[in-house]
């Protein structure tokens, strides 16, 4: 069985006193949850980096940064390296977010570069992949996903794809309140899962872990992880509260039992 993972990403929320004191509230509701049975990732902005990892040093939380340059170093200004994160404590990455794509011209091309550099250094990379409303509504969702995953996952060895994770994450359902439903999320990740078994191994695909990302609830977890080709949840907004995020967690991690 695929261990499922569950990561919030904070976006630009959070100073570093608010990041401690969510870390912290976290720290408490996860205390007795066994590391084994489920990965929990933080992923808060790069000034909160350090601090939250000395919050969560002694628990069965991980950390993550929310990009990553692909340079070890250099000259480029405002750029952060898989090197500099790894020594601020992070063992996770998430590469290629829709926000990304739009916000800030990351292309498959960027994104590629980015997971190489993440896997090079013992990061495991979270790499997003998602259509946009219009795409939906032309019958290009598969198109998109195979363009990002062939893209984006371009180059790397058998070993490499099977570290990372996948988010799916459509681009209709992030912050809209709106959200996949469950048939429309396990079509996606079933979709995925067949396409890395195309372009690797069986194997490979069987234990590759999918995340679903877009609008995820406390309402909504549990019958998005019930799924069986849903392997957990990048949380965006209800990762900024201790109790909805330490709700989908439990949720998530109870359906994931269950299935």
């Amino acid at each position: 069985m695929r261990k499922p993972i569950i990561a919030g990403n904070w976006k630009m929320y959070k100073t570093i006193t608010q990041a401690i004191e969510l870390a912290n509230g976290l720290k408490r509701a996860f205390f007795e949850i066994d590391a084994s049975s489920i990965d929990i990732v933080l992923c808060p902005v790069y000034t909160s980096l350090s601090e939250v990892a000395e919050v969560i040093a002694d628990s069965n939380i991980k950390l993550g940064a929310q990009d990553v340059y692909w340079q070890d170093e250099g000259a480029f200004t405002g750029e952060v390296s898989p090197v500099m994160l790894k020594d601020a404590g992070c063992g996770y990455v998430i590469i290629g977010h829709s926000e990304r794509r739009q916000y800030f011209n990351e292309t498959n091309e960027t994104v590629n570069k980015k997971v190489k550099a993440a896997v090079k250094h013992g990061l495991v990379p979270i790499v997003c992949v998602g259509e946009t409303l219009e795409q939906r509504e032309a019958g290009k969702t598969f198109d998109v996903l195979k363009d990002h995953i062939s893209g984006g996952l371009a180059g790397l060895t058998e070993d490499e794809v099977s570290k990372l994770v996948i988010a799916y994450e459509p681009v209709w359902a992030i912050g809209t309140g709106k959200t996949a439903t469950s048939a429309q999320a396990q079509e996606a990740h079933k979709y995925i899962r067949d396409l890395a078994a195309a372009l690797y191994t069986k194997d490979v695909a069987g234990g590759m872990r999918i995340q679903y990302g877009g609008s995820v609830k406390p309402e909504n977890a549990a019958e998005i992880m019930q799924q069986p080709d849903v392997d957990g949840a990048l949380v965006g907004g209800a990762s900024l509260k201790a109790d909805s995020f330490s709700e989908i967690v439990n949720r998530g991690l109870k359906a994931k039992v269950k299935k």
